[in-house]
């Protein structure tokens, strides 16, 4: 829908709103930071005059497009939409209009004594500007700027040909993020206009699908389009202008699929590509990642806040090897459970860099397991949820990983089928089977030997007490560790609780959840320190 309105037309409203056409990217007069697009343009039953309809980013608007019985457009959210008067809206500003706001706009002396940090005492310190002359004096000075950073400044055209390249010749990175960009031919034109640009980000802004008008562009290294509204087609049109693409950034644009036109069994081209992030997406199904494994030359695969549940290693047959290159997968927040997903890891020819937090696999309240017995099964990880597995952790993990495999297998053999580095890890670090002892009431299973922990109180009721380090079975409970601590610290009335101080991890681990559980399972170790609070 939209408005034809004459330009010797005698109302002055009418004038402004025919500046504006239907999906058009706007602000509010005044805050740069409310952006949105419109949806509507003309009169509303009830009221006087013209107005926009607008579909806001923050969804803090009044309704969806549906007001007095009648649907004027359809806002993504009951509450996104708005009618607003034409005079309150803003259409945007050129690219060098926002350069001059943003590094060429002085503070003034109230401006600059509203610069403060609170000390210890809560009393105001007014900070000052060292260097600001010179830093305004290095600003001013466009033709050496290198790096730009423009977010939500309104920014929705790249202005007259020749001006924004004579201004700034030397600009390799712009972040344009939040702005009024949409048509991909302006787009093209700044990037012809900037022919040293690398790094481009254009984050927030609701681009077109018909990408349209975008030439080829040779420098262009890394490449953001975070919550842009595009679809892996669109992005894959985009494939060809980008020969030299090494980062591409895909965050928050609710894919939940990779379709390739025409369609493919795998994503082709994007021959320098080494980094492709796609978190806080909808995926939900292994075979649509399974598409980019032909990438010759990826190497960082972002895949967090997903919706994935398995994940496996392709058989490629004559084919060449499934993500050959990739040293970095990161599938944090997912809801992968099963420990073949994690095994599958191992197929992965040089992946060493790996995240599976908050996934139920590793949410040992809900019966996942602990960082050891990761770092056991997975044989070549370097760096897991972040941190840096050590030789020490390595071996550590493995040992306490084999013992408790073998507490395991007297109950139930076919437990083995379930950890295949077990015979793998059992020969490398030389353990011999659980023994057996017979005593008056028959066959019984001894401890997997004896481990050193130490034991730190943390409880503020506790008081001050020097740490107690003992040596304990394997197989003692978590229950048994609490009574334990009430004699070895001597707590009256107080009900301990018991943290796990994991190496790698930053945070201690409740051991809080299952008082049956030995300290080999829950993964307490040799050398393994305990901290000992009390229950609030």
């Amino acid at each position: 829908m939209s408005v034809s309105l004459m330009a010797d037309d005698p109302n002055p409203e009418n004038l402004e709103s025919s500046v504006f056409r239907i999906n058009q990217r706007v602000h509010a007069a005044g805050d740069s930071l409310r952006v949105g697009t419109v949806k509507y343009i003309g009169q509303v039953e009830g009221y006087t005059g013209i107005w926009v309809g607008v579909d806001w980013d923050n969804e803090e608007g009044k309704h969806d497009g549906f007001i007095n019985g009648s649907r004027y457009f359809q806002a993504k959210s009951e509450t996104s939409g708005s009618f607003i008067r034409p005079n309150k809206l803003c259409l945007g500003i050129t690219i060098l209009q926002a350069l001059e706001i943003r590094y060429r706009s002085t503070s003034t002396k109230e401006e600059e004594d509203e610069m403060y940090v609170l000390s210890s005492s809560n009393k105001r310190v007014i900070v000052e500007l060292l260097g600001k002359d010179k830093i305004e004096d290095r600003l001013s000075h466009f033709e050496d700027l290198t790096n730009a950073s423009l977010p939500y400044l309104g920014i929705s055209s790249p202005g007259p040909p020749g001006q924004l390249n004579a201004a700034v010749p030397s600009l390799k990175e712009l972040d344009m993020t939040g702005n009024l960009l949409s048509e991909w031919m302006d787009i093209g034109a700044i990037c012809k206009e900037l022919p040293a640009l690398s790094a481009l980000n254009l984050s927030n802004n609701i681009l077109a699908h018909d990408i349209l008008g975008f030439p080829q562009v040779k420098e262009i290294r890394i490449l953001v389009l975070n919550s842009t509204g595009l679809s892996w087609t669109e992005v894959e049109t985009l494939e060809h202008s980008l020969p030299t693409l090494e980062e591409l950034h895909l965050r928050g644009n609710k894919l939940s699929s990779i379709k390739s036109i025409p369609p493919s069994i795998t994503v082709q081209g994007f021959d320098s590509l080494l980094l492709l992030n796609l978190e806080d997406n909808c995926i939900s199904d292994w075979n649509e990642i399974l598409k980019l494994s032909q990438l010759r030359r990826l190497e960082q695969l972002y895949l967090n806040k997903n919706t994935l549940n398995k994940i496996w290693y392709p058989d490629h047959g004559n084919n060449h090897q499934p993500f050959q290159n990739l040293r970095c997968l990161l599938l944090g927040s997912n809801n992968i459970s099963d420990l073949a997903s994690v095994d599958s890891l191992n197929s992965f020819p040089s992946l060493v860099d790996i995240r599976l937090t908050d996934n139920p696999v590793t949410d040992q309240r809900k019966g996942g397991v602990p960082r050891f017995s990761l770092v056991a099964r997975l044989a070549k990880v370097e760096l897991l949820n972040g941190s840096e597995v050590k030789t020490r952790e390595r071996k550590d993990s493995e040992i306490w990983y084999v013992r408790l495999v073998m507490s395991k297998l007297h109950d139930n053999p076919e437990e083995i089928q379930y950890h295949p580095r077990f015979y793998e890890l059992k020969d490398l670090h030389g353990i011999e089977d659980v023994r057996t002892a017979v005593g008056a009431s028959g066959p019984q299973k001894m401890a997997s030997g004896l481990i050193s922990v130490t034991l730190k109180c943390i409880g503020a009721s506790i008081g001050e007490k020097p740490p107690q380090t003992k040596k304990l079975p394997a197989n003692t409970t978590v229950g048994k560790l609490k009574i334990l601590c009430e004699s070895f610290f001597k707590l009256k009335s107080i009900k301990p609780v018991l943290l796990l101080q994991e190496e790698g991890s930053p945070f201690p681990v409740l051991l809080d959840d299952d008082d049956m559980a030995s300290l080999i399972e829950v993964g307490v170790g040799n050398g393994s320190t305990i901290l000992v609070d009390e229950e609030r």
